[in-house]
């Protein structure tokens, strides 16, 4: 008989696309699931739409928050409903594949993986493609190929979107409690650099998941630095971003092995110093190169330039500006 599943949904007025999501979920191909679901204070019809649900199917259970928790809280308060050995995570506008749960758990047992994960093909509201690869749109694929055996793969930012991941409950009480003081370090960032940090990793490039973006998403393909246009605000909200993550590693410290809590205080401290350089930094390059030597050569120097020289990069991001305007890649 197959194991059960646990499938945690976190919704939050949802009720556009909720429907077809819980659909797919009890349509896949792999039967034996329990899907819990959380509501953080909807108020739209979300929960008339989900009690109709929990009514007609017995493999559904809800629970209804009395005060908002927030995405990345809701989904704590659902990994310590998990009572099976094996979990999902699950966003509350997409559409699964039919065959998704039994194709993760099959890599997750032949792999002998601690977590699994995998590409998504971005859909808009109506499910029309978009983007064929999320990961290939993000730039993540050579990254996430070259780097899925190493921390490394989500040390510097996020390469796991957590509507893929598929891990083992055993893991839980090393994850818990999620930093939640910042944005920039959401719930699958967290799950999988932790897990990654002593377990095993495990990618699926297959697609198994529509990734709809519409108006209401809480993180999606939007890249916020697309807008800006000015290398003052491209940077500023870099080294927010940076100062953010290694501030919440600094902070969890005592879950990294010593060598990498070191790097956290010297990249922490690194990000804290170029905040106050205008114009030139020539200080501690050591530490950039060893937090950017896994990325390609072009976000490498790009980067540089941003944190170190941005007397320099000034005028080349004009430029690069103004072509991308021409090529209407840029408003």
């Amino acid at each position: 008989m197959e194991e059960k599943i646990d499938i945690l949904l976190a919704t939050y007025n949802g009720e556009k696309y909720l429907k077809s999501q819980i659909d797919s979920i009890l349509n896949q191909t792999y039967k034996n699931i329990r899907l819990i679901i959380s509501d953080d204070c909807s108020k739209d019809s979300t929960r008339e739409i989900l009690k109709e649900y929990e009514q007609k199917d017995k493999r559904i259970k809800v629970f209804y928050q009395e005060k908002n928790l927030g995405y990345i809280k809701n989904f704590e308060f659902l990994l310590k409903q998990v009572e099976n050995d094996i979990y999902m995570l699950s966003d509350q506008d997409d559409v699964w594949l039919p065959e998704k749960v039994e194709k993760y758990h099959e890599v997750l047992k032949q792999q002998n993986a601690d977590l699994v994960f995998g590409d998504l093909e971005v859909v808009d509201k109506d499910l029309n493609t978009i983007y064929p690869s999320f990961n290939d749109f993000m730039l993540l694929t050579r990254k996430i190929k070259k780097y899925i055996d190493s921390y490394k793969l989500n040390y510097l930012y996020n390469c796991v979107t957590g509507c893929t991941i598929m891990s083992k409950k055993e893991w839980i009480n090393t994850l818990l409690p999620f930093p939640s003081k910042t944005k920039y370090v959401a719930h699958d960032h967290w799950i999988s650099l932790i897990i990654s940090l002593n377990g095993k990793l495990a990618y699926i490039p297959e697609k198994y998941i529509k990734y709809r973006q519409h108006s209401n998403n809480e993180i999606g393909t939007n890249k916020i630095s697309h807008s800006f246009t000015k290398l003052e605000q491209v940077r500023k909200l870099f080294i927010e971003v940076k100062l953010a993550v290694f501030g919440t590693y600094v902070e969890n410290n005592k879950k990294f092995p010593e060598e990498l809590q070191k790097l956290n205080i010297k990249a922490y401290d690194y990000f804290k110093m170029i905040e106050k350089k205008k114009n030139f930094n020539f200080k501690n390059w050591g530490v950039f190169h060893t937090l950017y030597k896994t990325e390609t050569f072009i976000y490498y120097i790009e980067n540089f330039l941003i944190m170190n020289m941005p007397f320099i990069g000034r005028g080349l991001f004009n430029i690069r500006y103004y072509i991308l305007k021409l090529l209407g890649k840029r408003k």
